[in-house]
């Protein structure tokens, strides 16, 4: 079998710390835990992330990278059924491979925005507004069918984290989808 490679080592890691980020809070996660989470020591996560505010900072950069894509990649998009399907599509993608980064998506949108949690997710909650169009929490039962959406998404990928494959693909993107109210 061959060794996994420095990204995907670092992937693993983040992912992890991004699930744990999302379920605990940065506060109550420890870098043990996350080490712990992901099988290696904590020195030698700290090897590949001196501190927890740096391993902080990568989770939080790669998230609003990866949603930023999906914003750009549907940009000439009008909002509507169209535009919704294809980042259902793409936010299901990451939920099979990064269920961590969907469920930090979702704390973002559920965070209060003076915590701490919700002052490091406001780039990742702008992000996601500009990928369903920034008007969306404007809208009462849009921002209810969006949250939905990003709910069902997360709570798939995570609870169903170890029996989910390539194949549910499909059937992800429906429920988010349905959820919309498309």
């Amino acid at each position: 079998m061959p060794r996994p490679t420095k990204q995907q080592i670092d992937d693993e890691i983040l992912d992890a710390a991004a699930h744990l980020f999302a379920r605990h809070g940065f506060k109550e996660t420890s870098v043990q835990r996350i080490a712990d989470t992901v099988g290696y020591s904590k020195t030698g996560l700290l090897h590949r992330f001196p501190t927890k505010e740096a391993l902080q900072e990568a989770v939080i950069a790669r998230c609003v990278g990866q949603i930023r894509d999906t914003a750009s990649g549907v940009a000439d998009l009008p909002t509507g059924a169209e535009r919704d399907r294809a980042v259902i599509t793409a936010v299901a993608q990451l939920a099979l491979a990064q269920p961590g980064v969907v469920a930090l998506l979702l704390s973002s949108l559920l965070s209060e925005p003076e915590s701490e949690m919700g002052t490091a997710l406001q780039a990742v909650g702008e992000a996601v507004a500009a990928a369903f169009g920034d008007e969306f929490l404007c809208d009462q039962t849009r921002a209810l069918r969006v949250t939905g959406a990003l709910g069902a998404l997360a709570v798939a990928s995570v609870a169903l984290r170890d029996h989910l494959t390539p194949d549910a693909m499909t059937t992800l993107v429906e429920v988010g989808y349905a959820a919309l109210g498309h």
